[in-house]
């Protein structure tokens, strides 16, 4: 049985000031079912994340649907998806009925019967060839009950335990256990954030500030391999090898410009991993950035070679100098118009809000307050300012206040 596990995909995000993904997410998606006919998958796993948003424009529900019509035409059997943080579960579960016509396994939220999350998935000869608890992203009413007046440290206690008792009750289940004594691989879903894991800046903070951290320890023994997703960089938990993110196929925040993108191939021979290989997901557009002077930065955009990527990269520059922000527009637009004119770099006039001119001397502090604007900050951070007014003492509690309400929205 050879599986692929993808997740974060994100579809309908929209980048800085607005801008589309969707020619980005094409490539992935077109790359994707090439590759899962090449490589002779048989079942698909996306661990949580498909939309960018609970209510994904019509262009991202277009990309979701044609991709698994398209599935349709490869040696793939069988996909399941779980959704995620960002995902709506009514979105998610709409069509489920329908898409298990084709064999698409969807399980947006924890289901009102408990073992709907175990699917038992047949082999290439139809007998049954892999069991998979596909436990999506879980909210808040799914692993606690809400205690008036407990402590910090209660609360990220109870979140934990709860993340750990809801995977722990799923290997209970009869059917697993028994089909695991039978020999059949059990391989699980999460859409969490693991202690000791690597966070971008793109990925919007779960279960009250990530207090809900798991380790590899919650994950109970009878689980061959665990697909999560939440963490757009691939990695492992705890060390351990089936226990893996998949991470985003494409960077969502240059925070991710240097992180490596990859879907995972997972092989099972005899109930058992027999091989599980990284595949390097081929970027369509690079994420870039420029700070230095305004020399530097202009000469380096100039000699910005984008050959090997079908779309035009975007930008990211911050700019050193004590010149006034219109001096400093007025000579980068002229590079600006010229990068765009050869389709290299795409850094409009709406982008030059990135630009954070630093005066010589500066701190790290005063640079950061100088040119940004509100939509460069997150409500976190703006309600962080805000607290600063408030005595100190009351500052911790409101932030955890305020993270429950996100949370919640």
């Amino acid at each position: 049985m050879r599986i692929l596990h993808t997740a974060d995909w994100h579809l309908g995000q929209r980048f800085i000031q607005g801008h589309e993904r969707t020619e980005e997410h094409r490539h992935f998606l077109d790359w994707l079912v090439a590759t899962i006919e090449a490589e002779q998958v048989e079942v698909l796993v996306v661990a949580g994340d498909i939309f960018d948003t609970g209510s994904p424009s019509n262009q991202a529900l277009e990309l979701y649907y044609d991709f698994l019509l398209k599935l349709r035409q490869t040696g793939c059997r069988d996909v399941v998806v779980v959704g995620g943080n960002h995902d709506s579960p009514a979105t998610l579960n709409a069509p489920a009925r329908l898409l298990r016509h084709l064999r698409v396994h969807v399980v947006g939220c924890v289901p009102e019967c408990f073992e709907d999350q175990v699917l038992v998935l047949d082999d290439a000869t139809g007998k049954p060839g892999l069991v998979v608890c596909a436990v999506p992203f879980l909210r808040d009413r799914d692993v606690r009950l809400s205690v008036p007046g407990e402590s910090a440290e209660e609360r990220e206690t109870r979140i934990r335990q709860g993340l750990a008792d809801h995977y722990a009750r799923v290997a209970e289940i009869e059917q697993v256990w028994q089909l695991k004594a039978l020999g059949l691989p059990v391989l699980a879903t999460g859409h969490l954030y693991a202690a000791g894991a690597a966070p971008s800046d793109s990925e919007r903070t779960i279960h009250v500030g990530n207090l809900g951290q798991v380790t590899a320890d919650h994950f109970p023994a009878v689980f061959d391999y665990v697909a999560l997703g939440h963490l757009h960089r691939p990695q492992r938990v705890g060390g351990q090898a089936h226990i893996r993110y998949s991470g985003s196929p494409i960077a969502l925040s240059f925070s991710e410009v240097d992180h490596a993108k990859e879907v995972l191939l997972v092989e099972f021979t005899a109930g058992k991993v027999a091989g599980l290989h990284s595949r390097p997901v081929p970027g369509a557009r690079r994420l870039v950035r420029f700070h230095g002077t305004l020399d530097e930065v202009s000469t380096a955009l100039m000699a910005y070679d984008n050959a090997g990527y079908a779309l035009p990269a975007w930008a990211d520059v911050q700019i050193h100098s004590e010149l006034s922000q219109l001096e400093v527009a007025e000579t980068l637009l002229k590079v600006i118009d010229a990068l765009d004119r050869q389709r290299l770099v795409v850094l409009a006039r709406r982008h030059l809000r990135l630009l954070t001119l630093r005066p010589l001397g500066a701190t790290e502090e005063t640079e950061a307050s100088l040119t940004r604007s509100l939509h460069d900050f997150t409500a976190r951070e703006v309600f962080e300012q805000r607290l600063e007014a408030e005595p100190a003492e009351a500052r911790a509690e409101l932030l955890r206040t305020f993270d429950e309400l996100l949370e919640s929205l």
